[in-house]
């Protein structure tokens, strides 16, 4: 059977299992080394007695943001901006629509008065400056310029308004010298599965004939969202999901801020997508503002509201993936 078959049909469908690995392997790598990089990350705040505020408004959150962060610059810097676009937007809508719907589905989920009034509308501002710098289908110095600006005036809301539910400060038997080992480790991991997951989504999508933008919405921002997915699940099982609904928007803060702000210092330039840039942002914003409003409104959101929100993952990748 082999032997009749085209030695050029065998050499393609061998690049697309080799791709399809290194993106599995990549996401895996990705996933494992970011939950490293968090924990010794905080750990080593905590052991140099950093405050439990800027633990929870920075270091976690640049730290469970990583993996989108890594993958869309790397994919920036090798001239794939849709990919990364694609990461970053796909991740954002996955977070509040995917995550938190299923989640919601098991049980209503209650917004605190914190997520109300600092984490979602600093989520939607977030998202809102990241579709308005790529929304002219392109993504340059300038805009990663005004948005590391915006990111840094984030940080000082977050860090002058303190979390109801911030980590508090505790002692650690770990040395310091072994987190910092730790924290590089993991930032190095997830630098290895970032390479891994872009160079077999990028080859996948030209072998498919897939935008780099659609491959970026759905299997990668899929695998770096899986790790809220399953916290999101198993804290709706114990009836605490009200506890991530402020660490999905914090989040997309992060995602739509550093991811497209590291983009646009890159200098990724055209996205070329126009699906991604219209529809797909589309979503992300509508999104976020609709769990942001039924939440503002009744504070909690039920199985209707997650149907709603699981539609809208639903339809932009429907969107996404037709013609």
């Amino acid at each position: 059977m082999l032997a009749n078959s085209d030695p050029q049909e065998i050499t393609i469908r061998g690049h697309v299992l080799l791709a399809a690995i290194s993106l599995l392997v990549g996401l895996c790598i990705l996933v494992k080394a970011g939950d490293v990089f968090v924990e010794a990350a905080a750990q080593l705040a905590r052991s140099l007695k950093v405050s439990s505020v800027v633990i929870g408004a920075i270091v976690l959150g640049f730290g469970t943001s990583a993996p989108e962060l890594v993958v869309s610059t790397i994919a920036a810097a090798r001239g794939n901006a849709a990919l990364g676009v694609g990461n970053i937007v796909g991740s954002n809508v996955a977070n509040l629509s995917l995550v938190l719907g299923v989640a919601a589905l098991i049980t209503p989920i209650a917004l605190s008065r914190s997520v109300i009034r600092r984490q979602a509308p600093l989520s939607i501002a977030a998202v809102a400056a990241f579709a308005l710098a790529v929304w002219d289908g392109e993504l340059n110095r300038s805009d990663g310029t005004i948005l590391l600006v915006l990111l840094a005036g984030a940080m000082v809301i977050l860090i002058r308004t303190p979390d109801e539910a911030a980590l508090t400060e505790t002692k650690s038997d770990k040395s310091i010298t072994r987190s910092l080992l730790m924290s590089l480790l993991g930032l190095g991991g997830v630098l290895v599965g970032a390479q891994l997951a872009v160079s077999g989504a990028t080859t996948l999508a030209e072998s498919w004939g897939l935008s780099g933008g659609f491959i970026g919405f759905s299997l990668v921002a899929l695998g770096t969202s899986l790790p809220e997915l399953v916290t999101a699940v198993a804290a709706a099982r114990k009836n605490e999901a009200g506890l991530i609904v402020g660490n999905l928007f914090g989040s997309n803060l992060f995602n739509g801020l550093a991811g497209g702000a590291a983009m646009g210092l890159a200098n990724a330039g055209r996205i070329g997508d126009t699906k991604l840039t219209t529809g797909a942002l589309l979503a992300m914003l509508g999104a976020v503002i609709w769990a942001y409003a039924r939440g503002a409104l009744k504070r909690r959101i039920g199985k209707a509201d997650a149907f709603m929100l699981l539609g809208i993952y639903v339809a932009a990748m429907v969107y996404l993936a037709a013609g």
